[in-house]
């Protein structure tokens, strides 16, 4: 008669033969991450069949657990070997099945990529402002929303100018406003000042205006510069527009001033550049003058520096002021404003 302890051995090492048999039948079937689970579920759970032979130890007799479950230990690590072994294999056939649809094929044209750019005005206006830095001129900003004190009075443009119309300005009460202008910055900067001191800046920004048609915009940029020290003069005014021109159109480029008027300023000057398109022979552009108003610009008028705190007797300036639009027509042969402003990318893209 056999023993307990042989019979429950060849009972146990026959289900781990039978079980064996249907794992490595089962894991030919193994081919993805679905299949792979399945094969867990069934036979490496907490409910699996390899976990039943542990649970089948409490009918083995005490004396002989320790020799049993030896067995069993060694066909559960050889069952979880073989799924390590199936995951990987698994795995490995996804990456490839992966890479050979992600596969790209040299032969094909490429895909070229629209890379944006800098507007026109920001390309024209960068390079003003780099221009005056170079000079050792400070940049500068203010509101655009401005009260009717900077914009005008402290500027000595009295109540019945003609620049306070409501034509021509977009007020938001009796006395606020979007500024006409970037001076008000220079005011406002004279102002934050102790009396007296020297100023060298530019302000740009962007100014209103109550216009529209092919040379003018509502909404428009400025750059406007003020320069204040002792002794400063005319020709101190001319040397530093004459630099910027040339360093904006070219070194042939020629300037003059033609006398104008402006409240803010005296004496007051407009200037014009020789015309970049004839180079001054006449054209239609220049109208057959050879010139091109660029800018407008004077020495700092007494009252707008004893508004702002300095003493017209000790301390001198001059002040000018651009649209970056007219350059920027000027320098890129444009003839509509309007075109800067309509987002067409047939023309923004040519820039």
């Amino acid at each position: 008669m056999l023993r307990p302890y042989f019979k429950q051995r060849c009972t146990m090492e026959e289900k781990i033969k039978e079980l064996r048999a249907a794992i490595e039948q089962a894991s030919a079937d193994v081919t993805d991450k679905a299949r792979l689970s399945d094969f867990w579920q069934k036979y490496l759970s907490k409910n699996g069949e390899v976990a039943g032979l542990t649970k089948s130890l409490r009918d083995v007799p005490k004396e002989d657990r320790p020799a049993v479950g030896k067995t069993i230990n060694e066909f559960k690590q050889w069952a979880e070997a073989q799924y390590q072994v199936l995951s990987e294999q698994v795995e490995k056939a996804a990456l490839e099945a992966r890479n050979a649809a992600e596969t790209v094929d040299i032969t094909m044209p490429a895909k070229i990529r629209q890379t944006g750019s800098l507007h026109p005005i920001t390309l024209v206006k960068n390079e003003i402002i780099d221009v005056f830095a170079g000079m050792g001129f400070e940049i500068y900003e203010g509101p655009e929303i401005e009260d009717d004190d900077h914009n005008f009075t402290r500027l000595n443009v009295p109540k019945d100018h003609p620049a306070r119309d409501m034509q021509d300005t977009f007020y938001i009460t009796d006395d606020i406003l979007l500024r006409t202008q970037t001076s008000g910055v220079q005011a406002r900067t004279m102002q934050s000042r102790e009396p007296n001191t020297p100023i060298r800046m530019i302000c740009p920004g962007t100014v209103y205006r109550n216009d529209y048609d092919a040379t003018h915009s509502p909404m428009f940029h400025q750059v406007e510069g003020l320069v204040v020290d002792k002794d400063i003069s005319l020709a101190d005014l001319k040397g530093t527009l004459e630099l910027f021109c040339k360093e904006m159109f070219g070194d042939s480029v020629k300037i003059r001033l033609r006398p104008s008027f402006f409240p803010f300023t005296e004496p007051s000057c407009e200037v014009d550049i020789s015309c970049v398109m004839c180079g001054g022979r006449g054209c239609r552009v220049c109208k057959n003058s050879g010139w091109l108003e660029i800018l407008g610009a004077g020495m700092v008028h007494p009252n707008v520096l004893r508004m702002s705190g300095y003493d017209p007797e000790k301390m001198k300036g001059f002040a000018f002021g651009m649209g970056v639009e007219r350059i920027a027509m000027l320098r890129y042969g444009i003839d509509d404003l309007r075109l800067f402003f309509e987002n067409d990318l047939r023309f923004i893209r040519q820039f």
